[in-house]
């Protein structure tokens, strides 16, 4: 569903008009390089682990940043953003935010640690070190785009080109709302082990992958790194420190979006946790705005339907 004709992205809100689309797989990974960045913060130093794709020195468009979904997950999901690299010659970086996957593992930390601050710190060192602070856009998935909105509105970075909010929410209490809605069409146990948290984290697990069945990634074979993703942190071997500090409780920046100051692309699926009323703020509040819906996808629409989500992405990032 495109909620603002393409061709006239910066004139008044539109009418609304509804376009059926294709699925596709995603992409062969290209060849990347990774590596660790020291994070200063409070005194102690931390390592962000990221990975780049493509070319930051010869390149023709600003670099994307992509932030990765939970808060606690990891990038390897995102993998198939790698393609803005290879085919439409975008650079792209993928990090694990601090606390995930291959960056520090902070475990003794308190719930109070982890702030919206302290990601935001953490990914303007990332920027820093890459040498790209005077342009750049972000993507943000899910809870990155909770981080990317709110760098936005508390940083107001002069470097920022373009934002896309990819499947996420504009306040907390409408992710609830919608978990609640669409967790109702599921069976007894799915229902029990959601709502019973990491209390019982093998009852939790199961029933987070039976959800994400339908609403988190509906192509099939699920992608092995789709469920890696999720295994890192409910994993019998995952860390659930991030996941399981109260950075999203009562959060809401509905009030704060006249903020944002940059052309951005909000993105949702049809089945999506990020129903339409769940992003419906940020079209109404941002200025520069226009509105994806992927008919064919759920929460995961950069894996369910690649090439077209790319395609729309690149067209979005470099003006075309």
């Amino acid at each position: 569903m495109f909620r603002r004709p393409f061709s006239n992205f910066f004139a008044s809100k539109g009418n609304i008009f509804r376009k059926r689309t294709t699925m596709s797989a995603a992409t062969t990974t290209p060849k990347d390089i990774d590596g660790k960045i020291d994070f200063k913060h409070n005194g102690e130093t931390f390592q962000t682990y990221f990975k780049r794709f493509g070319d930051l020195e010869n390149r023709k468009n600003v670099p994307l940043i992509v932030l990765h979904g939970g808060p606690g997950l990891v990038h390897n999901y995102l993998v198939p953003f790698a393609e803005l690299a290879t085919k439409y010659d975008i650079p792209v970086i993928l990090y694990d935010q601090l606390g995930n996957g291959k960056s520090t593992h902070l475990r003794e930390k308190p719930p109070t640690f982890w702030n919206i601050d302290l990601f935001i710190d953490e990914l303007i060192n990332l920027i820093n070190h890459f040498g790209i602070q005077d342009g750049f856009s972000l993507a943000g998935h899910s809870w990155g785009g909770i981080l990317a909105s709110e760098f936005e509105v508390r940083r107001q970075p002069a470097g920022l080109k373009r934002l896309i909010l990819s499947d996420s929410l504009a306040a907390s209490s409408l992710w609830n709302q919608s978990n609640g809605q669409l967790l109702a069409n599921f069976p007894d146990d799915v229902k029990q082990g959601i709502m019973g948290g990491m209390k019982d984290p093998a009852a939790f697990f199961h029933a987070l992958k039976e959800f994400h069945a339908v609403h988190g990634c509906t192509i099939r074979p699920v992608p092995d790194y789709y469920w890696y993703t999720l295994d890192q942190v409910f994993g019998a071997d995952g860390d659930p420190t991030v996941a399981g500090a109260p950075i999203m409780q009562n959060w809401t920046i509905i009030d704060r979006l006249n903020l944002v100051r940059v052309p951005t692309f909000v993105i949702n699926g049809k089945k999506d946790i990020s129903q339409d009323f769940v992003v419906q703020p940020f079209f109404d509040k941002i200025q520069k705005v226009k509105w994806v819906t992927f008919e064919n996808s759920s929460h995961s629409p950069f894996i369910e339907e690649t090439e077209r989500y790319m395609k729309l992405a690149s067209e979005f990032l470099t003006g075309n």
